[in-house]
């Protein structure tokens, strides 16, 4: 079987799991600017990962925008975001990113990364200090906002190698 990882990294943590991927299984690996001019035609299983934003996933229009011409391939997508795999709007944000015939195509997995300000576009850390001045004037604060608050105070990487495990099972199976 042949599969390619296609992915969309703006601070390396999704082409950390794009690598871990591509080597689990052999596959070959494509950054999503070189992806958009070739054709994929000849694999088996295709493997997309953008970060998360807003509950929405990085360049996903692109990949939901072949899926069609893609019929008959195992398609498979990851999200990499800050929120531990715990996070019960998890697979809620996941699910909201397909409608009911694009999420019978693809099977869809997140996988906890981090946040490097240090690697953030100007526009991603604005957004990111908007929402934490926001978390933070809050009145009566949640525990799980609080530590939110903490969390996305400064830079973290919870990413590991266990989480692609899932993912290549999935892609593997017959």
């Amino acid at each position: 079987m042949k599969t390619v990882v296609i992915y969309h990294s703006q601070t390396g943590f999704t082409k950390r799991y794009a690598e871990w991927i591509s080597d689990a299984m052999g596959a070959d690996c494509v950054e999503f600017e070189k992806a958009k001019k070739g054709s994929f035609d000849s694999y088996d299983t295709i493997i997309f990962g953008g970060w998360a934003c807003a509950g929405g996933i990085s360049k996903l229009k692109w990949f939901k925008a072949n899926m069609d011409r893609w019929e008959g391939k195992r398609l498979i997508v990851y999200c990499v975001g800050g929120s531990p795999l715990e996070n019960p709007e998890v697979p809620k944000a996941l699910r909201n990113n397909f409608n009911e015939e694009e999420w019978k195509k693809v099977k869809a997995f997140y996988c906890p990364g981090g946040f490097n300000y240090d690697k953030m576009s100007t526009g991603s850390k604005m957004m990111m200090k908007v929402f934490l001045q926001t978390l933070k004037a809050k009145k009566n604060k949640t525990e799980e906002e609080k530590g939110m608050i903490e969390m996305i105070s400064r830079s973290y990487d919870i990413s590991d190698k266990k989480y692609i495990a899932p993912i290549v099972a999935y892609a593997r199976a017959e």
